[in-house]
């Protein structure tokens, strides 16, 4: 209610009571219908601020760029005046990079790369949700002789690009597999979906990458061409040993059989994993934290039918963000749905 709206009641009645009494009492009514009309209205406006605000998502064709993509449809209608800006990024270190310098309010980033990310605004950064795990992938055609990570001496092989999370672990994976990954191997700084398109056309070897698990980039070259994804599972200990890999991010995994369909092997392959978060700053508005972290929850069912990583969001795991803390409006949220 504005300041003057008592003032206008009153100046209301005093006019009306110069009239017949059916006039006086239709101005009331008409008086108390639009307060009324206000009241509702405000009471209905919702806590966060709305307009845009930013998500920086991956490379296209990536699974960050598909989750995106879904979770703006339904931030559209779970959150009324709030749009979902998407952007394109070369990764998890440029996602951090980009919510720190306030590019964007929300990112997706794996937790090794927060855990060695340093640049200026750091301490600012917290987390909404763990999302779901990426799969260490290392595809060669299925012709390739590569059996195992130090094969790939000499190759010309996809590393990610050089603000993304693939690029960091890639690093490591070969570190730990005694290769230099300046020196040994030829380095191409590519994304999933240009890594694809390479390997099919025969410009390279081979490529890293880090996903949720099927990548459609994957599933794509997969009924186009022949390949074969290498299991990586012998470096899952031997990584907590490189300069900067003792985090507990990464832990021993095993892709299901059957994950790309067109792919070899046929039976499972042991690789090795580390979770996404989904990241926001400690500025960001609490209200408007809260609501993003109830649509994370709640999309699902309705993401994972078509990005089946996110089936596995989990609200008793979604706590479970380090190296970050939770923001408060995250935290407010678990609080009002714990049992």
């Amino acid at each position: 209610m504005t300041p003057d709206t008592p003032s206008r009641l009153g100046a209301a009645v005093r006019t009306a009571s110069h009239r017949p009494l059916w006039r006086v009492l239709l101005v009331l009514v008409l008086v108390a219908a639009g307060l009324g009309g206000w009241w509702l209205s405000e009471s209905r406006s919702p806590g966060y601020p709305r307009g845009d605000t930013g998500l920086a998502t991956g490379v296209k064709r990536g699974v960050y760029d598909r989750y995106g993509q879904l979770l703006e449809t339904h931030v559209a209608k779970a959150m009324p005046g709030v749009r979902l800006r998407l952007d394109n990024s070369e990764g998890s270190i440029d996602n951090l990079a980009r919510v720190t310098d306030g590019r964007d309010d929300f990112a997706i980033a794996t937790a090794d790369a927060v855990a060695q990310y340093s640049g200026p605004g750091r301490e600012r950064l917290r987390a909404i949700a763990r999302l779901y795990d990426d799969y260490l992938q290392l595809v060669v055609p299925a012709s390739s002789p590569v059996r195992r990570t130090a094969d790939l001496k000499g190759l010309r092989v996809g590393v990610g690009q050089s603000l993304s999370g693939v690029n960091l672990v890639t690093r490591r994976l070969l570190a730990a597999a005694g290769l230099d990954p300046d020196r040994d191997i030829k380095p191409a700084p590519l994304g999933v979906g240009d890594a694809a398109d390479q390997l099919r056309a025969g410009q390279l070897d081979a490529f890293f990458w880090s996903g949720g698990l099927p990548t459609s980039a994957l599933t794509d070259l997969s009924e186009h061409v022949r390949i074969r994804i290498v299991p990586l599972g012998d470096l899952a200990e031997a990584i907590h040993k490189v300069e900067g890999g003792g985090t507990d991010a990464y832990r021993a995994a095993t892709m299901p059989k059957g994950t790309y369909p067109g792919a070899e092997p046929r039976e499972a392959v042991a690789t090795v994993a580390v979770p996404n978060l989904l990241i926001t700053r400690a500025d960001v508005d609490e209200d408007l934290v809260q609501g993003m972290t109830r649509a994370v929850i709640d999309s699902r069912d309705q993401i994972g039918s078509q990005v089946h990583a996110a089936q596995l969001v989990d609200l008793r795991t979604a706590v479970y963000t380090d190296p970050l803390p939770l923001h408060e409006g995250a935290m407010r949220y678990y609080r009002s749905v714990k049992p």
